[in-house]
């Protein structure tokens, strides 16, 4: 290959260089939650509502739905000689950022706000993704070892989360505390654990270092301390900015130079086009383009691009097919969670005889899907769910009630126009389902959204202002109302905690995501999700969203009562932690019972000798009378520390099925980690003897104990 063919290949959309026999490729494609941008595919809940189902095991199942889909379509396009955009085997996903401010647009992509929940799922949608988990059964063999199934793709790294509008621009500065605890596990887990093939640049710098660019993240962090072996590729545009908006080149040859150099292989966007003269100007080496087309070509040969496999023979017949399906209504059923019932739910449809539905997100589709999504055959929203659900039993009654976020639904209209038919439809309803909240268009990613004043990011927690009179409307007519809020975020429903019957938390639960919410009101199954973020009162002496300390933020540093914590979640029976014990050490090496970053933390002498991996046995009872799944939880704290965090930490969790009446025995492994902490230097180590591990169903705070009327059981832990 001449240099001037390697370096075409460090573009997204790779030419074909026909006398090598290489055709095109385009390295964009997205599968957040089912394959993206390309036409049919099966759509499953937005990621956020998928992290809320705390089940490892089937996200690692749907990522290999995914992929399985993925590569159907790929063989099909590739039979067409379609090489187009969203059509290759490289998935720009997961999305591994914390979610640490409620107002950050594109806060729904992630798993949340803790490392260890969003570490666990990371791993288990890349190892889906890719083939190489449990739930990947079809992989192949070729002379190095594994094909993979697809390549999937850690992103923003790192410390990425917004705010959008000065993305491109924006310095997030962070100490090594913060960045070694907090923004840097779920990356670290999915290359070490999951061994992710790819890993995405952020748009922002971080500690003044562009983060596609940037020497300390790429070349020290991710493939020196990490030993990441795959290949990194830029944000879209991303290098762009280093000259343009952050300034710290002065050309695109400058840009391109400093990106390659430091880690960088692929170029979304169009720097790279001034390779070729950036080597001529002597600031890139020709050994320097080769490396990094060597790790691209690396990856198409693992993902069987030249060769036969035994995935070219998945059929196109796998795309949204039956299986497929079940997964996503599975998943959006375990993912919603019930914040408050006051025994409206689950309804009786034998008890009614008519439910009115009402609301700007009872019968749209845009807040089903939320964003980085495919197309569905079918859409099911929350009014047809319920419609389909009842049958010819029930009259069911409708309203839009208001617009998502105008005055008026109609433009000549005079303002609020629905309100009157929604009291309407309340006034002659047995029960008021009422589906508020957001969608793309007013949470999503710069450039992207439709909320042009604040380019996707919220301004605050309020639901839009004529959402807000809706509710206090419906609210106030004197019959029983159930909130169904379909978001991506935390929003303030303080309102609704105080006035309404019932509250689910809806998310964005895929394109027929309706089914699933009714299966949930009409008691077809019991709701388990957890919150996999804090939902707070308000933003009253909330740290600046530019402000990328952990200090006053998620649930481990939270210094205000919340709403509605981190971990929390009711069901339709109740489930009790009867005891729990700390059993064994399951690993008493130090390596591996205190892991350090490279060059970092204490000497291994001095740490205790069983810090190795814990097992935890619970003993669960479900004294309601529903049948229900549960969550069970772990939270760890090091006593002796003056560097743990202010709150206990989740560092283990199982969801668990148990029948009315059921008693069941549950074992959990307390990862060695758990046991460490991380000082302000950034080095992890274990810190003290005294450990405190909390069994339960939520967390052990106060706010949790008041809304379950349950406490974890305490367990002390000396190592």
């Amino acid at each position: 290959m001449t240099l001037e063919e390697k370096a075409s290949q460090l573009r997204y959309d790779s030419p074909a260089i026909p006398r090598l026999g290489i055709p095109a490729y385009n390295w964009w494609n997205e599968a957040l939650h089912g394959v993206a941008r390309a036409g049919v595919a099966t759509s499953f809940p937005q990621a956020i509502g998928m992290a809320a189902a705390f089940d490892e095991e089937l996200l690692r199942t749907i990522g290999d739905a995914v992929a399985t889909e993925g590569r159907a379509k790929y063989n099909e396009y590739a039979k067409h000689n379609d090489r187009d955009i969203y059509k290759g085997l490289t998935f720009w996903s997961p999305n591994v950022n914390i979610f640490r401010d409620p107002r950050w647009g594109r806060g729904h992509e992630t798993y949340g706000e803790d490392p260890y929940l969003t570490s666990r799922m990371g791993v288990a949608y890349v190892e889906g993704l890719q083939g190489t988990g449990s739930a990947g059964n079809e992989t192949t063999e070729n002379a190095e070892g594994t094909y993979l199934k697809t390549a999937a793709c850690a992103k923003h790294f790192a410390v990425h989360s917004g705010p959008e509008g000065l993305r491109h621009e924006f310095n997030a500065v962070v100490g090594k505390k913060d960045l070694y605890e907090t923004y840097l596990p779920a990356f670290e887990a999915c290359v070490k654990e999951g061994e992710v093939e790819a890993v995405m640049g952020a748009y922002n710098r971080t500690n003044g270092e562009p983060c596609c660019g940037s020497n300390t993240l790429v070349r020290g962090i991710l493939r020196g301390e990490w030993g990441f072996q795959g290949h990194f590729v830029s944000d879209c545009w991303a290098i762009q900015d280093f000259h343009q908006h952050h300034c710290v080149t002065k050309t695109p040859e400058e840009s391109a130079a400093m990106a390659l150099k430091a880690g960088c292989d692929v170029n979304c966007g169009v720097t790279y086009l001034h390779l070729l003269k950036a080597h001529e100007q002597g600031l890139v080496t020709g050994e320097e383009i080769t490396q990094a087309a060597e790790r691209l070509f690396t990856t198409r040969y693992l993902l069987g691009c030249f060769t036969e496999n035994q995935y070219d023979k998945i059929p196109y017949e796998v795309v949204e097919c039956r299986e497929h399906l079940e997964l996503a209504q599975e998943i959006a059923r375990e993912g919603m969670v019930l914040l408050k019932n006051d025994g409206t739910l689950p309804l009786r449809k034998d008890r009614l005889k008519t439910i009115g539905v009402i609301g700007p997100n009872a019968d749209s589709r845009s807040p089903l899907v939320g964003n980085y999504h495919g197309t569905s055959s079918r859409y099911i929203t929350m009014l047809e769910g319920i419609q389909d659900a009842v049958g010819e039993d029930v009259r069911v009654l409708y309203s839009e009630g208001c617009h998502l976020f105008k005055d008026r639904v109609e433009n000549l209209a005079w303002r609020q126009d629905r309100i009157s038919e929604a009291l309407t439809v309340a006034e002659h309803s047995d029960v008021v389902v009422l589906c508020l909240g957001l969608d793309e268009t007013l949470e999503g990613e710069e450039g992207d959204a439709g909320n042009g004043y604040a380019s996707g990011d919220k301004a605050d927690l309020q639901l839009p202002e004529v959402q807000r009179e809706l509710l206090e409307a419906v609210a106030g007519c004197g019959k029983p109302v159930v909130l169904c809020v379909l978001t991506g975020s935390a929003v303030d429903l303080n309102f609704a905690d105080g006035h309404v019957n019932a509250i689910l938390q809806v998310w964005y639960p895929g394109a027929r995501g309706g089914k699933a919410a009714a299966d949930i009101l009409f008691g077809a199954c019991s709701p388990s999700g957890k919150l996999p973020v804090t939902f707070y009162r308000d933003l009253d002496g909330f740290p600046a969203f530019e402000d990328y300390s952990m200090k006053g933020r998620t649930y481990r540093y939270l210094e205000k009562e919340p709403l509605y914590p981190f971990g929390y979640g009711l069901t339709y029976g109740r489930v009790e932690v009867r005891e729990a014990e700390c059993l064994a050490v399951l690993e008493k090496e130090p390596a591996q019972s205190a892991p350090k970053k490279a060059g970092q933390g204490v000497p291994e002498t001095d740490m205790p000798d069983k810090a190795g991996d814990h097992a935890v046995k619970a003993v669960l009872e479900n004294t309601g009378a529903y049948d229900t799944d549960e969550v069970l939880q772990v939270y760890i704290h090091a006593e002796d520390s003056a560097f743990a965090p202010l709150h206990p930490s989740l560092c283990a969790f199982a969801r668990v099925s148990l029948k009315a009446g059921e008693k069941k025995e549950v074992s959990l492994t307390i990862p060695a980690a758990a046991f460490t902490i991380v000082d302000e230097e950034g080095r992890r180590y274990v810190d003290g003897k005294h450990f405190s591990l909390y069994v339960g169903t939520s967390q052990p705070d106060e706010r949790s104990a008041a809304l379950t009327g349950m406490r974890p059981v305490k367990i002390g832990v000396v190592l």
